[in-house]
């Protein structure tokens, strides 16, 4: 189920008065409702693959509940491997497979033998690598007692299924989510209503910035042979602000929808583009993956005890296996590995940590060289961003060749009508860069707050089209 379809808009109040008002006074079928009501959004895509969310929810809270009463270091490693190989063998099968069998094809032509090898017509599952890294990230911390098991099912399958972040994050660990489900919950006005006003805002991203970006994206990069350099250029800053648009539009959009039934999901963008570093840049976007690898691969590793190679190397390790997860295609994996280099000389310097205020801190104007550093970070990020949208890595690097060595600059003009948009986003995102959204501008007059909403609910309306378009990390 879309979060941009008529059957949400249906469902989500349908829920709300299920869950406030018939039983608000029941914890257990309040967390009951969220199951079927999770498994009735993720089931209205395809009902087939509920079966493999079931099944991970099922083995891992069975291994959980395991772990809690062995304590033989070798069975306990078994339990926590039985569930890596389960969850990472239904991703590696619905989502690797294809891949390696054509890599291994690609590989013996190259030295002249080409051997038949059959690959699989199977459909992608919706989400299925951010409810995989959930799950598996409470099987970890109880394996390594940093948590409790759940001795509640419809608890941990509510947690592992919780619709509004199910199928594109933010990807929520159990430490924080988890227990909130075994929390009463009482209806909190103040919260509800920011949850409103951070769901407007993520529609104001989705539909009127992404969504119309990504016409634009669509038609210069299907046709980018025949392009100018300014319109490939236009090409991959539409696609940075479509992408945005579109995955932290979803995830504000989940995070408004949690506060509506009383939940805290952890912030999954920080205004990323406004970064001055690499380094910067990876702490504000998609934050709740970049910090999973970090704390379970990353740290397990080594990280950076064990001086600069360790780290150097560790640190490609994450990039790259950050890019695999995006997809199965070279583009992402070079991708992560281009950011990797991109990271490598403020890992080096011990420059990867110095900018963890906000830009401008205090202040409405930037400094000259914190306009630089930010521009630079962000010309780094289109460059990396041509990889994420082509369809294979020859199309990236002739897209790059002909952006370069085109010698026009020329932009049509029909192409700008989304920079408005763009502007009134980036403008809005500036003054509030403090703030967790935008919308939260109680100091203004109650007057003002209420043109400001209804401008961006305006906005939003007008940029809708008849055909809805879907998030991108759907299919992820």
């Amino acid at each position: 189920m879309l979060f941009n379809s008529i059957e949400f808009l249906v469902f989500l109040p349908i829920t709300f008065v299920l869950y406030w008002f018939m039983l608000n006074k029941d914890l257990r079928l309040q967390n009951l409702l969220v199951v079927v009501a999770s498994y009735i959004f993720y089931g209205w895509w395809d009902w087939r693959f509920l079966s493999l969310i079931f099944i991970s929810s099922a083995v891992d809270y069975s291994i959980g509940r395991k772990l809690a009463s062995v304590t033989k270091p070798k069975a306990r490693k078994y339990l926590l491997w039985l569930s890596l190989a389960l969850n990472l063998g239904f991703l590696g099968v619905f989502k690797y497979f294809n891949f390696f069998v054509d890599s291994l094809k690609d590989a013996f032509h190259i030295f002249g033998a080409d051997i038949e090898l059959t690959t699989l017509n199977i459909v992608l599952p919706v989400g299925i690598s951010f409810y995989t890294f959930q799950t598996l990230s409470y099987t970890i911390d109880v394996y390594k007692g940093n948590l409790k098991p759940s001795d509640d099912p419809v608890e941990f399958f509510a947690f592992v299924s919780f619709f509004p972040q199910l199928v594109a994050g933010p990807i929520e660990r159990a430490t924080n989510l988890l227990g909130q489900f075994s929390e009463p919950r009482v209806f909190d006005y103040h919260k509800a209503k920011d949850g409103v006003r951070q769901i407007i805002w993520g529609f104001f991203k989705k539909i009127a910035i992404a969504d119309t970006c990504a016409v634009f994206v669509n038609d210069i990069f299907g046709s980018y042979a025949d392009q100018s350099s300014g319109m490939l250029l236009l090409g991959a800053f539409y696609f940075a602000f479509q992408i945005y648009g579109d995955f932290s539009g979803y995830s504000d959009i989940a995070i408004g929808t949690a506060k509506l039934f009383g939940f805290d999901l952890m912030t999954n963008f920080r205004y990323p583009y406004f970064s001055r570093d690499i380094a910067e840049f990876w702490r504000r976007w998609h934050i709740s993956l970049s910090t999973w690898f970090r704390d379970y691969l990353y740290i397990p590793l080594g990280g950076s005890r064990g001086g600069r190679s360790s780290a150097v190397r560790n640190t490609f390790i994450i990039f790259i296996v950050s890019g695999f997860w995006h997809g199965a295609n070279w583009t992402f994996i070079v991708w992560g590995a281009l950011n990797a280099i991109y990271f490598l000389p403020l890992l080096l310097s011990n420059r990867n940590r110095r900018n963890l205020d906000n830009v401008a801190n205090g202040s409405l104007w930037p400094s000259f060289g914190e306009v630089r550093q930010i521009i630079v970070t962000f010309l780094l990020t289109l460059l990396a961003w041509v990889f994420f949208r082509s369809p294979d890595i020859s199309n990236s690097f002739e897209y790059l060749r002909i952006l370069v060595f085109s010698g026009s600059w020329l932009v049509e003009f029909s192409y700008l009508s989304s920079v408005p948009m763009i502007l009134i986003m980036v403008g809005l995102e500036w003054i509030q860069r403090e703030k967790t959204h935008p919308m939260q501008i109680e100091k203004l007059s109650s007057i003002a707050r209420l043109s400001v909403y209804c401008l961006i609910v305006f906005l939003t309306i007008a940029h809708v089209s008849s055909t809805n378009q879907e998030f991108i990390y759907f299919q992820f």
